[in-house]
C-alpha cells in the first residue's frame, strides 16, 4: 500500500506493505518546545506506520539518565531509531521520515 506524506507542502510517496519493525525512543526534557513538536509530529503521521513502536522517556527518570550517559545527550529531544541515536535538539520533518522510510524496507 502506498501512502503520501506531505511536508512542507511536499508530497512524499512511502510504500507500506511489509514493513520491518522500527522503534523510537524519545529523551524528553519538561517543558521543551521541540521535544514536544516532535511528539505531536509523530502522533500526526503514526497511523501511517503500523510497525513502528514509540516510546517517550523523561529525562528526570533514571531511564532517562542512564539514556544520557550512554549516548551523551547534551539537548533534548534526543531521538534514538533502533537504538542508535539519529538527532538531538531539535529534527527536521522530511528526514526523519526518509530515515523511517529506509529502516523500514
Amino acid at each position: 500500500m502506498w501512502t503520501t506524506f506531505f511536508v512542507k507542502n511536499t508530497p512524499i510517496k512511502v510504500y507500506l506493505i511489509n514493513m520491518k519493525p522500527v522503534s523510537i525512543e524519545v529523551l524528553a526534557s519538561p517543558g521543551c518546545h521541540n521535544c514536544k513538536a516532535f511528539e505531536e509530529f509523530w502522533h500526526s503521521i503514526e497511523k501511517d506506520w503500523p510497525a513502528v513502536t514509540f516510546k517517550k522517556i523523561e529525562v528526570t527518570e533514571p531511564e532517562g539518565q542512564k539514556m544520557v550517559q550512554k549516548f551523551m545527550i547534551f539537548t533534548s529531544p534526543g531521538i534514538i531509531l533502533n537504538g542508535e541515536l539519529w538527532a538531538t535538539g531539535g529534527f527536521d520533518k522530511q528526514k526523519f521520515i526518509e530515515k523511517l522510510k529506509a529502516l523500514s524496507e
